[in-house]
C-alpha cells in the first residue's frame, strides 16, 4: 500500500533553502516541496491530495506531521563512527549504536572496520549492514580495511569490493605504514571507484609519544583525573601534579602533531599518482589542514589549465576547419576531501582541563582550532563527522582514546557554528548532510523531489544541559558532560517512517 507522509508548518533548512515550508513523501522518497507559511491543515490537505491524484493514488492514507515551527533538514550522514561490532559488544553493539545514532539525528552512518575480527572482506561487510538493517532505524554502511586484518601488505580482498555498495576502505585507527603497500591499494581503489579514508598518523611517531601518554595516565590515575577532562577532587590536587601530566601530554601531542602532518602530505601525494579519491579523516591540525587546502588549490588550477588549453583547442579547430578532439586529461580521478569532528572544533586541548580529554588525534591548540574553523568557512572542509569512539568508562580510565559522539554532534556544532556567528544553518546542513552524500553517492542530503526522504526536525533554540547517563550508547565519555548546548534533536524519519 502506498505510504504518504506530509510534514508542514516547518522551517526547511538544506544547503540551498532556508524559508518556512512543507514537505511531501511518497513511500521512501521526497515527492513535492512547498514554501511558505503552511500552518493550517485543510491548506495542505488540498496540495497533497493534488498531488496524490497527480500521481494516480485515488485512495492513499496521508499522515499529517505538524512540524510546530521545528527546523527540518535532511537527516545528518556520519562518514566516520565506530559501532565496535563485531567482537568489542561490551562498548558499543548494532543495537545501542543504532538507537544513539538515531537519537542524535544520523540517518545514515559509515562505520569504521577496526573490529575483532577486523572487516576485512566484503561477505563481512554486507552481513553486518544486513544486520543492521534489521532494526529499521538509521542506515548502516560497513567500511573494509585497506590491508587484510590490518596486516600491513595483504590487499588482495579489495578485488572484489563493489563501491554501490561499499564505497569506502580504511584502516582508521592506523595507518598503512608501507607507502609501497598503499600506493598499490590506492591504484586499486582508483581503478574500482573506492574512496580511501585515511587515518593520518606516522605509525613510528605514534610510537615515540605513546610512553609520555603512559606516564601521563600513570599520575592521572593516582590522583583520580578522567581521561575525558576534569575531576571530582581536582581543586585538591598540587599544581606540581597537574604541571607534569600537562608537560607529559604536550611531549605526547607535539610528536602526533608532527605524525598527523607528515602522513596527511604523504597521504595526498600517493593518491594524485594513483589517481585516487582519498578522504582525509578528522584534520586536526593547521598543517594539515594546509596540506588539504594546497592540494585541493592545485586541483583547480589544474581543471583551469585544461579547460583554457582545451577552449583554446577547440577554437583553433574551428579557425582551422579541423575535427576538434578532447584531449585526455592525466590524474583525473584524483580527489581530495576531508572531514573534521565536532570535539575538535569546539574545545582547545592546550587548556584544563580538556588537556587530559585523550582522544586520537588529540585536542590542539587554539590556533590550530581557529584553523579548522577557517577551513570550514573557506569551503576546504567538507564534511563534519563524529569519529564516535564509545569505551567502556574502565577502558577510558586506562587511557583507551576516543569520546561518545553521536548524541552531541548537532548541539556542539549548532552551538559553536550557528550561534557562535561562525557559519550559518545552510552551510551546517551541508557539512553534515549534503556533502556526505555526495561523497558517498547516496541519493539523500537535500530537500528536493525524487531524494530519499531521510528528515530530522531539530529545535535550533533548544537549551539543554549534557546528560552522558542519559544517552542510548554504551559509551559515557564525553568531554561535554554538564555542558548546556543549543540545538536537540526532536524527531527523526528513515524513508518517509518516523523511527525516533
Amino acid at each position: 500500500m502506498i505510504r504518504a507522509l506530509l510534514i508542514y508548518n516547518a522551517r526547511l533548512v538544506d544547503e540551498s533553502i532556508d524559508t518556512p515550508g512543507a514537505v511531501l513523501a511518497i513511500d521512501d522518497k521526497i515527492r513535492a516541496v512547498y514554501t511558505g507559511y503552511f500552518t493550517n491543515r485543510k491548506t495542505v490537505e488540498s496540495l497533497a491530495l493534488s498531488v496524490l491524484a497527480e500521481d494516480g493514488y485515488g485512495n492513499c492514507a496521508i499522515e499529517y506531521h505538524d512540524a510546530g515551527g521545528l527546523t527540518l533538514t535532511p537527516a545528518f550522514i556520519d562518514m566516520h563512527a565506530h559501532l565496535r561490532y563485531p567482537g568489542q559488544t561490551q562498548k558499543e553493539d548494532l543495537n545501542t549504536g543504532l538507537h544513539a545514532a538515531a537519537a542524535g539525528g544520523f540517518g545514515s552512518i559509515v562505520a569504521m572496520p577496526n573490529t575483532t575480527p577486523v572487516i576485512s572482506s566484503r561477505d563481512m561487510a554486507l552481513g553486518i549492514d544486513g544486520e543492521a538493517s534489521s532494526f529499521r532505524l538509521t542506515n548502516l554502511i560497513q567500511s573494509v580495511s585497506i590491508t587484510k586484518d590490518f596486516g600491513g601488505s595483504d590487499i588482495s580482498h579489495l578485488d572484489l569490493l563493489d563501491p554501490l555498495r561499499i564505497p569506502l576502505i580504511t584502516e582508521d585507527g592506523h595507518e598503512v605504514e608501507s607507502a609501497a603497500v598503499m600506493l598499490n591499494a590506492m591504484r586499486k581503489a582508483a581503478k574500482l571507484g573506492l574512496i580511501v579514508g585515511c587515518h593520518c598518523e606516522d605509525p613510528s611517531l605514534a610510537a615515540a609519544a605513546k610512553p609520555y601518554r603512559q606516564e601521563a595516565l600513570k599520575t592521572m590515575e593516582a590522583y583520580h583525573l578522567t581521561a575525558w577532562g576534569g575531576s571530582a577532587d581536582e581543586d585538591d590536587i598540587p599544581d606540581i601534579v597537574l604541571d607534569k601530566i600537562e608537560m607529559l601530554l604536550t611531549q605526547a601531542n607535539d610528536l602526533l602533531a608532527v605524525a598527523e602532518n607528515t602522513a596527511t602530505v604523504r597521504n595526498i601525494a600517493l593518491a594524485r599518482e594513483a589517481g585516487c579519491h582519498v578522504h582525509i579523516a578528522h584534520v586536526s591540525t593547521a598543517a594539515a589542514m594546509d596540506a588539504v587546502r594546497a592540494a585541493k588549490d592545485n586541483i583547480r588550477d589544474e581543471e583551469a589549465d585544461y579547460a583554457a588549453d582545451e577552449a583554446d583547442a577547440a577554437y583553433d579547430a574551428s579557425i582551422d576547419g579541423t575535427r576538434y578532439t578532447p584531449a585526455p586529461r592525466a590524474e583525473e580521478s584524483f580527489h581530495v576531501t576531508c572531514e573534521v569532528t565536532p570535539h575538535h572544533l569546539a574545545l582547545c586541548g592546550t587548556d584544563e582541563p580538556f588537556i587530559r580529554a585523550l582522544v586520537n588525534p588529540p585536542l590542539r591548540s587554539e590556533d590550530d582550532r581557529v584553523v579548522l574553523l577557517e577551513g570550514l568557512r573557506d569551503g576546504t572542509v567538507d564534511v563534519i563527522s563524529t569519529d564516535h569512539a564509545p569505551h567502556t568508562l574502565e577502558d577510558k580510565a586506562g587511557g583507551a582514546p576516543g569520546f561518545t559522539g553521536f548524541e552531541t554532534a548537532y548541539a556542539v556544532c549548532n552551538t559553536i557554528l550557528v550561534e557562535g556567528g561562525q557559519l550559518g544553518a545552510k552551510r551546517l546542513s551541508q557539512l553534515m548532510s549534503a556533502n556526505p552524500a555526495r561523497i558517498l553517492h547516496l541519493n539523500k542530503g537535500q530537500l528536493t523531489a525524487g531524494y530519499d526522504a531521510d528528515l530530522v526536525l531539530t529545535d535550533p533554540e533548544e537549551r539543554w544541559t549534557v546528560d552522558s547517563t542519559k544517552f542510548k550508547s554504551k559509551g559515557k565519555a564525553t568531554p561535554f558532560d554538564g555542558t548546556m548546548l543549543t540545538g536537540k534533536v526532536r524527531e527523526l524519519f528513515i524513508g518517509g517512517k518516523k523511527v525516533l
